[in-house]
């Protein structure tokens, strides 16, 4: 089915939009616009959602609000908001009655013209998705950029030609339900998250091996050959296989050197591409996150557009992002760090000991695999929020602890800046890098790194 037909298809069809946010409000102007009519539904009061109700109302959506914005929804088709849980029992019943249940992302992968590169991981999909298409851009290709990067794909799709190139981030969330995968996918790794939401670890394994179960045999599938469950899943491959590794050489994708040159090894050649000196954002990370993109693209653009992205590409917001210098003191913005395993990402990111400022919304993943790092690249420890207590006692009962870092508790963000302020000395390294959620504190991740930066750059 092509876009034209499908628009056609849903003129007249009552259709229900479950979560008023980033990815669903154009998606309701859009099908508005088409004739269907449409009923926008959130659990969150007007009040809460402020100005945008009145719009969407006055574009002519119906508002079902409240608590009980799932209970008997009599429509033909359901779109669940990446965010909500595949397996709700409200969805369950609708899926009963006969009620279609699907996604903008499901839908968008079925009319889709162009090439698509999709990619998922615990860590790291967001930056591995910009660095492709930024790459494509720089080869000079067209690139539409979206999925849970924050932009909905679907208003775009008439826009969107098959000589086109698409790069979407996919959430656990958004492929629990994907039932088709994209030409390239990419996985950069895998690791406990979401725990608080899906039903266990296996679930959200499985979520992100639906990314290729789909693929078929012209597909390519880039996975990291270090990361253990992201390798398990070189045997579900139908197509062409690559890797990327920090840890050893490989005969297929792209690998660094012990002596830090990145190379990339494709059907029997290996051509040596750049020094990870060259790579202009920090941490060792990063440098994988252009390993798995180098090899997603390969065949695709050409080196120099590699090493121009390498060179320029200063990095995502609220990842590892420079804040400001005061006083000789440097303070680093990674919000996006709502796991361990991030945090330790960015901890070993520098080269010195940092002043640490963690804690937040608990998502059940444990945290004693961050410890060793805490003790080793801390020299003070900052903790606010919901898990602060459990961080706090994985810290102390850890064998290796003997009062280093010193753990400073404080009731917020504003205390836990001021702190640090007040403590820090010139040539200190301050990072907010939580290793949680936001949820008890903020809306998301974006909210609490940009009120970071207003706090810091208030200082």
């Amino acid at each position: 089915m092509d876009c034209k037909q499908f628009f056609e298809q849903i003129k007249g069809k009552r259709i229900a939009m479950c979560g008023i946010g980033v990815s669903n409000t154009p998606l309701i102007m859009n099908f508005l616009s088409k004739g269907a009519a449409v009923y926008a539904c959130d659990r969150r009061t007007r009040e809460q959602i402020g100005s945008i109700a009145d719009e969407l109302e006055n574009a002519g959506a119906e508002l079902r609000l409240g608590s009980d914005y799932l209970d008997n929804l009599e429509v033909d088709i359901i779109f669940r908001t990446p965010g909500m849980n595949f397996n709700l029992p409200e969805l369950e019943a609708a899926r009963k009655k006969g009620i279609a249940v699907t996604s903008e992302m499901e839908v968008f992968f079925d009319l889709c013209p162009a090439t698509i590169f999709a990619i998922t991981g615990s860590d790291g999909k967001t930056t591995t998705t910009t660095l492709i298409s930024k790459m494509l851009e720089a080869e000079g290709k067209t690139v539409h950029l979206g999925g849970n990067i924050g932009k909905p794909l679907l208003p775009e799709i008439e826009n969107i030609k098959p000589e086109d190139f698409v790069v979407a981030e996919l959430s656990s969330f958004q492929l629990i339900s994907m039932r088709k995968s994209p030409d390239v996918a990419v996985v950069t790794n895998v690791a406990p998250n979401h725990l608080d939401i899906h039903k266990d670890m296996d679930e959200y394994v499985e979520a992100k091996k639906n990314i290729l179960l789909h693929q078929n045999a012209f597909s390519r599938t880039v996975l990291n050959r270090d990361n253990e469950i992201t390798y398990g899943f070189k045997k579900f491959v139908r197509g062409q296989s690559l890797y990327f590794s920090m840890e050893q050489p490989l005969k297929n994708g792209a690998w660094l050197d012990t002596d830090g040159t990145i190379h990339m090894s494709y059907r029997g050649i290996d051509a040596p591409i750049m020094h990870r000196s060259e790579i202009a954002i920090l941490g060792d990370h990063n440098v994988a996150n252009y390993l798995a993109a180098i090899s997603a693209v390969w065949g695709y653009v050409g080196i120099d557009s590699i090493k121009k992205v390498a060179r320029e590409f200063k990095g995502v917001e609220h990842r590892i992002e420079f804040v400001r210098e005061l006083n000789g003191v440097k303070y680093y913005n990674d919000s996006i760090a709502s796991s361990p395993t991030r945090t330790i990402a960015g901890l070993k990111a520098f080269d010195k000991k940092v002043m640490l400022i963690a804690g937040g919304y608990d998502k059940h993943i444990p945290f004693e695999p961050m410890v060793p790092y805490i003790i080793d690249k801390v020299k003070k420890l900052y903790l606010c929020g919901a898990t602060a207590d459990k961080i706090e006692k994985c810290v102390r009962s850890d064998k290796n602890y003997t009062g280093t870092p010193e753990i400073v508790r404080v009731n917020n963000l504003d205390e836990a800046v001021a702190a640090a302020h007040k403590d820090a000395v010139s040539g200190d390294i301050v990072t907010l890098s939580p290793a949680c959620a936001s949820f008890d504190a903020f809306p998301n991740f974006v909210a609490r790194g940009k009120y970071y930066k207003d706090l810091v750059n208030k200082l």
